[in-house]
């Protein structure tokens, strides 16, 4: 790892392109020894521009490009896009895909939830938790192949209601899976609660106080393993969660014990959610129509995503093309706790700080800071498509 010295004191880089992250990001901490004394985060590795090119997309065409927002996150982004637009249509969506939109949600919180049990596992060391964890996580991938016909971004989103219906077959399939998941996620909250070694790595390590959580901004499960009571599922509820309530994970000890033990109790809320809407689930049409041109307005969207809250800004001007549609994702508010934490801890502990917010870097497509020879400052969407157009022209 390279270190620059500064002073009396380093400057650690780690990233864009680290073992540690599984996306570019430059994190950058000054250090006293092993003491972090200073933290740095630089994002927009992977700006993509997609909220820029929805303004030049039909709003169908939009639903599958924000979809690819995030690979974990995929159908919450498409829902909470539809439900915005819908908003703003004025439509009504039939109760039976209510609950449908709810059971993929809900099974995709499971994929995501096992996913990072598995990377963070893998952060402090524990590789035979990651191979199981992701092992086991094939299963709730193989039920959202069977379910909606892809195993990343699922498509199951329409604007109106949903694409796909869930019929007896798999409601059997879903129901074995999730009992044999269950009895996995026992087996992992028993090892995150008692490995001495795991343990040695997350008790006691990055711990967040309820004021602190406030004060940062936190959310989702990161917020609520610092005792913050707040789940829009409960607090705002969305979709068919009004029919199907959950009960919300909270704890107040802080530490990375308690994110693992948050998410993971999360786990038997979301297999207890699925079994009732498989047992409950209303008859009825799937879609209602939305027209083409969606009436001028704007509104606000809010979703909870299986890392916290995501926040949709839908802007229309009466045509079949949004005016401005603005994202901000659960990791861009949750990342501001790296930073904090960082400091007075061992650099050994960096990784595991950072992975137990959850990140997703991708998820944030903030953009880029332009250097043109030492004057650092922002383009216009004019200046960046000509730099675009200039650049091809001196190819060869």
């Amino acid at each position: 790892m390279a270190t620059q010295e500064k002073g009396r004191k380093f400057i650690v880089p780690i990233g864009p392109q680290h073992p540690a992250l599984k996306e570019p990001g430059h994190f950058e901490f000054t250090v006293d020894g092993e003491i972090v004394t200073d933290a740095t985060v630089r994002l927009g590795y992977v700006h993509r521009g997609i909220e820029k090119a929805t303004e030049s997309r039909s709003w169908v065409q939009n639903l599958y490009l924000l979809e690819r927002i995030c690979g974990i996150c995929s159908h919450i982004h498409a829902l909470a896009y539809c439900l915005g637009v819908e908003k703003l249509a004025g439509v009504t969506v039939p109760p039976r895909a209510q609950a449908v939109r709810v059971l993929v949600a809900e099974l995709e919180r499971i994929h995501s939830h096992l996913l990072w049990v598995g990377v963070a596992a893998h952060e402090a060391g524990f590789d035979t938790l990651f191979m199981y964890s992701w092992r086991d996580r094939e299963t709730v991938m193989d039920l959202l192949e069977a379910l909606t016909g892809n195993r990343v971004n699922y498509s199951a989103n329409l604007l109106g209601g949903v694409k796909i219906d869930v019929t007896d077959e798999q409601s059997d399939a879903i129901w074995r899976g999730l009992d044999f998941l269950e009895d996995r996620t026992r087996h992992y909250l028993d090892i995150t609660t008692s490995d001495s070694v795991f343990l040695r790595r997350t008790r006691g390590i990055g711990v967040t106080t309820p004021e602190q959580a406030k004060r940062l901004g936190l959310v989702g499960p990161t917020a609520r393993a610092s005792g913050i009571w707040h789940d829009l599922r409960v607090d705002a509820p969305y979709a068919g969660y009004a029919d199907y309530p959950i009960t919300m994970i909270v704890s107040d000890t802080g530490d990375l014990e308690t994110r693992f033990v948050v998410r993971i109790k999360e786990l038997f809320e979301s297999y207890r959610v699925i079994r009732h809407i498989l047992d409950t689930l209303p008859d009825g049409e799937l879609v209602t129509r939305v027209p083409r041109r969606i009436k001028a307005g704007e509104t606000i969207s809010r979703v909870e995503a299986p890392r916290g809250e995501l926040f949709y800004f839908i802007r229309s001007n009466g045509t079949d093309s949004p005016e401005r549609i603005k994202v901000r994702t659960p990791t861009m508010c949750n990342m501001a706790s790296v930073l904090a934490l960082a400091v007075g801890h061992q650099l050994a502990d960096m990784p595991m700080i950072l992975v137990g917010v959850d990140p997703c870097f991708s998820c944030n497509d903030r953009t880029v800071v332009v250097d043109q020879g030492g004057a650092r400052g922002g383009w216009t969407w004019e200046q960046l498509r000509q730099y675009g157009i200039d650049y091809y022209r001196r190819q060869p």
